[in-house]
């Protein structure tokens, strides 16, 4: 067996430690520049990397070492690619103030990094 908790309590730690990466620790700066400077961009999904390493390690255990790490760098990929369009759309909705609109697309971000987070647990971490 790959993890130690059943995989839906495995799928919620992880989407607790994607809370944390996403969310808590993305500084204002960030929050404001990653839909025009890279930098931002990159430091917020470096920072969020950092936060799903050992949190997928905590979860699912050490000997699992080579799909962690192919879990974490996925996930960092598909991160970068989602918010790069994610967050040009809500800056432009935002500055529409079409408030309702920038909320629905934030949902729609959220949606598809759990989405990411679901499909590659199940296809790199859970037998």
């Amino acid at each position: 067996m790959f993890y130690t908790l059943p995989p839906l309590w495995a799928f919620v730690a992880l989407l607790a430690v994607h809370w944390l990466g996403d969310f808590f620790l993305q500084s204002h700066w960030m929050s404001i520049n990653k839909s025009k400077r890279m930098d931002a961009l990159g430091m917020h999904v470096g920072i969020y990397m950092c936060i799903l390493f050992p949190g997928t390690f905590i979860i699912f255990g050490l000997q699992y070492g080579l799909a962690i790490v192919t879990f974490v760098w996925v996930n960092g990929a598909l991160h970068f690619a989602t918010d790069f369009v994610t967050s040009r759309i809500t800056a432009a909705l935002w500055k529409r103030e079409r408030i309702h609109d920038f909320f629905v697309v934030i949902g729609v971000d959220q949606f598809i990094h759990q989405f990411t987070l679901a499909a590659t647990m199940w296809w790199l971490l859970v037998p």
